[in-house]
């Protein structure tokens, strides 16, 4: 195997990066949580214009930077945070589809496990298993933070996919998985999160926006989205914190 002295892809310099991580898919979204949240936040990563920002949130040093799309992107950068730059806690904050009718738009998501059909895992380091898991104490800290905020967070099962959802008919997927699950959520990169952090003793969570359900015609304005998402990253904010 191997495996560099210097990351591929995190620009960063050693030491400009907070053992705690925010993740957004999008890395504008990174930018913009540091320009409304964060205060003296400065860009220290752009290289492919996955943009990173470490600044501090109530006094507390904390990173946002994008992840990209899909399970390969979250675990390239996923990896180099943890390895390189001794990250301990990451949580993603990304968007996803409802596909429980119970979980509306624009409610909040915790997974409390991801289940992909993907070989990613057995590719990485032989896990041949389809479920992988967030840290449990961070979820806990994730769920007491939401009741203290009074916001609504469903938690549950979710499924990361290799194909985006709405482009495919994706109960043709969900009839595959185990009936236990309670999935109510499908995004396209919390396994491999859990997965590479499980990989080096790291704390790792994933929240969640619904901004689509396979039960709804709902479609966010602007604002609606706006609020939304501001919702989960202040409760993202104030859990990695704790």
């Amino acid at each position: 195997m191997f495996i560099g002295e210097e990351p591929i892809h995190i620009n960063a310099e050693k030491g400009s990066i907070a053992p705690l991580v925010l993740m957004p898919g999008d890395p504008l979204r990174a930018k913009y949580i540091a320009e409304n949240f964060l205060t003296d936040a400065k860009e220290v990563c752009n290289l492919r214009n996955m943009l990173g920002f470490t600044g501090t949130y109530k006094g507390v040093r904390v990173t946002v930077i994008g992840s990209g799309m899909g399970m390969p992107s979250m675990s390239i950068y996923s990896w180099e945070l943890f390895h390189y730059f001794n990250v301990q806690k990451i949580i993603r904050i990304g968007t996803c589809g409802a596909v429980n009718p119970n979980v509306k738009v624009p409610e909040l998501i915790l997974a409390n496990s991801a289940f992909s059909e993907s070989n990613f895992a057995y590719t990485y380091n032989d896990y041949k298993e389809h479920i992988t898991y967030p840290s449990i104490d961070l979820n806990k800290t994730i769920s007491e933070k939401a009741e203290e905020l009074n916001y609504k967070l469903h938690v549950g099962d979710i499924t990361t996919m290799d194909v985006f959802g709405p482009y495919i008919d994706y109960d043709r997927v969900l009839n595959r998985i185990p009936k236990e699950l309670n999935i109510i959520g499908e995004e396209m990169e919390a396994f491999a999160l859990f997965h590479i952090a499980k990989s080096f003793n790291k704390e790792a969570s994933c929240l969640l926006t619904v901004v689509d359900s396979k039960f709804s015609d709902v479609v966010l304005s602007g604002e609606m989205r706006e609020k939304s998402l501001n919702d989960m990253i202040t409760l993202g904010l104030e859990s990695i914190i704790k």
